[in-house]
C-alpha cells in the first residue's frame, strides 16, 4: 500500500484495530504520520465498484462540511487497491473516542439527531436519486433486519436456535438466557401478530450503519462518521430510529427516552420529517427487533462469539419496547 501511496512515508508500525465486526482495520504509523488502513472483507460490500461509490460519497460529503474521513488517493488518483484479491483503502487517522448514549448529555443527544439529519439531507444532494427502495431493515451487523418478517419463518428460526442453544456444550448461563429469551419472543410474536407493519413506502440514501462505533468524538463534538460500507437506499426515518435504539439503550434493555426526545426532535427539524413518519418508522423497527436474532445466529450458526456481549441488552430491549410501546412512540414524535 505504501508503495502506491508514496506521499505517506515509510512504515514504522502497523497495529490491528480491535473494534469492528465486519472488516479489518490497522493503525499504520509511518515517517510522515498516522493513517487508518482498512481491509474490506464483508462480502456484500467488498467489491471495488461498491467501495469506490462509498469513497466518492464521503469525498462529496466532506466538501459540504460533514465530519467524515475520505480515503487518500494514491499516486494514480485511485482510492481502492486490490492486493491478493482483497480491497484496501488508506484513510487519515482521526484522533477521537466513541461515545454511547450514557456519555451524551441532553444537548449532545439533540446535536446527534441534527447530525444524522444533515447526513440524510446531504446524501440527497450528492447521490443519484434512488430508483427503487433497497433492502429494508439492515443495520450494521444486524443483517437479519426483518421489518416485514413472515411469522412462520421467524417461528422456524426460533425453533432452530432453541435446538442449537439446548445442544450447545459446555452449556452455560448464556445458553440458558438465550433459550429463555427465544421462548419469550415466540409468545410476544404470537400475541402481537396482528401488528405486523406493511412494507415501507419511501426510501432515500442512508449511512446504513450509524451507531457509536462508527462515530468518533473530540470532546463533545463529532469528529468523524466512519465505515460507510452499508451506504444504500432504505427508509431514512428507520435509520434514525435504529440509531437511537443503539445509542440510547441502557444495559438493562430500556431506552433513555429523555435523550431520545431531543434527538428525534432535532432529526425532524433537520430533515423536515413529520411525526407520522417517525411513528411509522418506530413501529417498523419495533417489529423488526421482535423478529431479529442476529447475535444468536452469530453464536450458534456462525460459531462467532464476538457479538455475545450485545445479546443481553438487545434481547431485553425487544421485551421492554413492547411493554412501553406508547411511551417510545411518543418520545420519537413528541
Amino acid at each position: 500500500m505504501l508503495r502506491r501511496h508514496r506521499h505517506a512515508g515509510e512504515p514504522l508500525a502497523c497495529v490491528p484495530v480491535t473494534e469492528g465486526l465486519l472488516n479489518r482495520g490497522f493503525r499504520l504509523s509511518t515517517t510522515r504520520g498516522t493513517y487508518f488502513l482498512k481491509q474490506h472483507l464483508d462480502a456484500p460490500t467488498a467489491d471495488r465498484a461498491t467501495i469506490t461509490r462509498q469513497h466518492r460519497a464521503t469525498q462529496r460529503l466532506h466538501a459540504l462540511g460533514l465530519p467524515v474521513a475520505p480515503p487518500l488517493p494514491d499516486a494514480t488518483g485511485r482510492t481502492v487497491a486490490v492486493i491478493d484479491g482483497h480491497c484496501y483503502a488508506l484513510h487519515p487517522w482521526i484522533d477521537g473516542r466513541h461515545r454511547d448514549g450514557t456519555q451524551l448529555s441532553t444537548g449532545c443527544s439533540g446535536r446527534l439527531g441534527t447530525l444524522l439529519g444533515q447526513v440524510h439531507t446531504a446524501l440527497d444532494r450528492v447521490m443519484e436519486p434512488p430508483e427503487h427502495p433497497g433492502p429494508d431493515g439492515t443495520c450494521g451487523a444486524d443483517d437479519g433486519g426483518r421489518a416485514s418478517a413472515d411469522l412462520q419463518d421467524t417461528f422456524r428460526a426460533i425453533d432452530e436456535l432453541i435446538r442449537l442453544a439446548r445442544a450447545h456444550r459446555p452449556r452455560d448461563s448464556f445458553d440458558a438466557l438465550a433459550e429463555h429469551r427465544l421462548r419469550e419472543r415466540r409468545r410476544l410474536l404470537a400475541q402481537h401478530a396482528h401488528h405486523r407493519p406493511p412494507p415501507a413506502a419511501a426510501a432515500g440514501w442512508v449511512h446504513g450503519d450509524f451507531h457509536p462505533l462508527n462515530l468518533l468524538y473530540r470532546g463533545a463534538e463529532p469528529a468523524a462518521i466512519v465505515d460507510w460500507d452499508r451506504l444504500g437506499v432504505r427508509p431514512r426515518a428507520e435509520e434514525a430510529v435504529r440509531a437511537a435504539a443503539i445509542f440510547f439503550v441502557r444495559p438493562g434493555g430500556e431506552l433513555a427516552l429523555e435523550k431520545v426526545r431531543p434527538y428525534a426532535r432535532a432529526y425532524r427539524r433537520a430533515t423536515g420529517a413529520d411525526r407520522a413518519e417517525l411513528a411509522a418508522a418506530a413501529h417498523r423497527v419495533w417489529w423488526e427487533r421482535l423478529n431479529d436474532f442476529w447475535t444468536l445466529r452469530w453464536r450458534y450458526q456462525l460459531h462467532d462469539r464476538r457479538a455475545d456481549p450485545q445479546f443481553p441488552a438487545v434481547s431485553a430491549l425487544a421485551v421492554w419496547w413492547t411493554r412501553e410501546y406508547e411511551a417510545v412512540r411518543d418520545a420519537f414524535t413528541g
